[in-house]
């Protein structure tokens, strides 16, 4: 588990295809605290350490894992938002948040407000009835709050400080976003379809 609160921003240092996707990512995460095993979300994707460096960690991602998210454009200098695994007595910042992507979301605008960016993306209409605004949803690992929902678009806002400690200060118009419900939005849903 994750609370979406982003504490490093990783860099892909080296991709290839083994059958599964090996990734290794440069950290500035002290590396001889991480287990062989540890879950690291990484763009929001709940990835596993499979193997570790001074400054780096591998992870294996399965095809299932590239076909659901937007790690198919990850490239050689990607950067991206990394989040180590909750502890039990870690201050729970964001909201929970479980890594697993459910889908991918676009970004259809964007405008500058005030010292904020309105950015405007476009979620799968499968997905788009668990947002809601106020909710909560996690983007790219990032726990944010939903300002407004108009059909399938909904919009959030920056603040300076999360374009500056997250990747969220070089997206840009057309990018591809990993997205994650709020379990709590999900299980209510459910609630409301067997009722």
């Amino acid at each position: 588990m994750f609370t979406g609160i982003v504490t490093d921003i990783g860099t892909i240092i080296e991709l290839e295809q083994q059958g599964d996707l090996r990734a290794r990512i440069r950290t500035g995460y002290d590396t001889s605290g991480i287990d062989i095993g540890a879950s690291i979300a990484s763009d929001g994707v709940c990835l596993t350490v499979i193997a570790l460096g001074d400054d780096w960690y591998d992870v294996q991602i399965s095809a299932e894992t590239v076909s659901k998210t937007n790690l198919d454009g990850w490239k050689v200098g990607s950067r991206v938002n990394l989040e180590r695994a909750l502890k039990v007595g870690d201050e729970l910042g964001g909201h929970i948040v479980s890594g697993h992507v459910d889908g991918v979301a676009e970004i259809v605008a964007m405008a500058e407000e005030g010292d904020s960016t309105r950015v405007t993306l476009r979620a799968p209409k499968d997905l788009a009835r668990f947002i809601a605004p106020k909710g909560s949803v996690a983007l790219n690992g990032t726990s944010l709050t939903v300002n407004d929902v108009d059909g399938c678009d909904f919009g959030i806002n920056f603040i300076p400080h999360t374009k500056e400690v997250t990747t969220w200060g070089a997206v840009k118009f057309g990018d591809r976003v990993n997205l994650e419900i709020d379990t709590l939005a999900r299980y209510v849903a459910r609630l409301a379809e067997v009722s």
